[in-house]
């Protein structure tokens, strides 16, 4: 039997239209942990309270684009594996995702659910490898300034 996660992956989903949002969540909700926003706003609120892991948004919605939403929280919440979900093919859109959304894939509209699910799986994979890059980094960094303490320690004595 294959082990589970500790904790489900938290996704947040954020769409203008409901029956998105709801249909994601039906689909998705055993596997992961599903955070869901109706604007961009709603988006900014739920990452003010829950540590989210990848954040899919579709790129039409009215007060902000899925681009300009990523964008704006970069610098607050820059973690996060970000996903661009659209309808519509508009490749200025993709090259935005990408340059200024730090998009990790960018999706077409209607998903097909176990594409979807792979992506989520591998963006997950680089969200767990970088989090464990930090991790050994500190560690890693930690180490030294000891190593250096012991040094010094020998050549005063």
């Amino acid at each position: 039997m294959e082990n589970q996660p500790e904790e489900k992956i938290k996704i947040l989903y954020v769409d203008d239209e409901e029956n998105n949002l709801q249909a994601f969540k039906a689909t998705f909700r055993r596997d992961y942990k599903i955070f869901l926003a109706i604007s961009a706003k709603v988006g900014e609120e739920i990452l003010e309270k829950e540590e989210i892991d990848i954040i899919i948004t579709d790129q039409r919605m009215p007060e902000k684009t899925g681009v300009e939403f990523l964008e704006s929280i970069i610098p607050i919440y820059p973690k996060p594996i970000r996903l661009l979900l659209t309808g519509y093919t508009d490749i200025q859109a993709v090259i935005d995702a990408i340059n200024k959304g730090q998009v990790y894939h960018y999706l077409t509209k209607p998903w097909e659910e176990d594409y979807l699910r792979t992506v989520i799986k591998n963006a997950f994979e680089v969200y767990a490898l970088r989090r464990e890059n930090e991790r050994l980094t500190s560690a890693l960094l930690k180490a030294n300034e000891q190593l250096e303490f012991l040094l010094r320690q020998n050549l005063l004595s």
